[in-house]
């Protein structure tokens, strides 16, 4: 059910959707078993909004997204390992935690993560598709051809736009422009 302020569903559309794929990507490659992906991003997103509902200030809704969706699969894994079900994959080795990183390296990682999210979304249409299906979710050319309609020639034309644009708009913010 959609958020009923039309200011929220605002926010929710242009600060928290955009990272659905992306998220449920994550979500898939490291909760692979043992856990819903769409009830972990339903839930997700009504903690994100009953968070920002509550007036709470979020540098970075996509970083609450996913520290949320993580912090739900690992409740949903060890309430199944608590209640017997003991055929999931062991929590420790789920590596969800990056205990080797120090606070500023998992900042810069996540500031070039979020410099990278903004880079694909502006991105036209078909760009963004192709850069998506291809580095989130592994597809190869012939595959997003097929899912797309388009030949493997045009998608590796648009592979290599994207690539290109993305690393024009990296050169462009590394030179103080900011994230915005």
């Amino acid at each position: 059910m959609p958020p009923q302020d039309p200011e929220i569903a605002c926010w929710l559309a242009r600060h928290v959707q955009p990272h659905e794929p992306m998220l449920r990507a994550w979500l898939h490659s490291r909760f692979s078993q043992g856990v819903n992906v769409d009830d972990l991003v339903q839930e997700s997103y009504a903690r994100v909004l009953r968070a920002q509902a509550e007036g709470a200030a979020m540098q970075s809704p996509k970083a609450f997204l996913f520290a949320t969706a993580r912090n739900l699969a690992l409740d949903v894994l060890r309430h199944r390992r608590v209640a017997g079900e003991d055929h999931l994959v062991p929590i420790d080795s789920l590596d969800v935690l990056d205990e080797g990183d120090g606070i500023p390296e998992i900042a810069d990682r996540n500031e070039k993560l979020e410099l990278l999210t903004i880079a694909i979304q502006s991105l036209p249409d078909r760009c963004r598709q192709v850069i998506t299906f291809r580095k989130i979710y592994g597809l190869s050319l012939k595959e997003i051809a097929a899912r797309l309609g388009i030949s493997e020639h045009t998608v590796s034309a648009h592979l290599n736009t994207g690539v290109r644009k993305c690393t024009e708009y990296f050169a462009r913010h590394r030179r103080g422009e900011g994230l915005r």
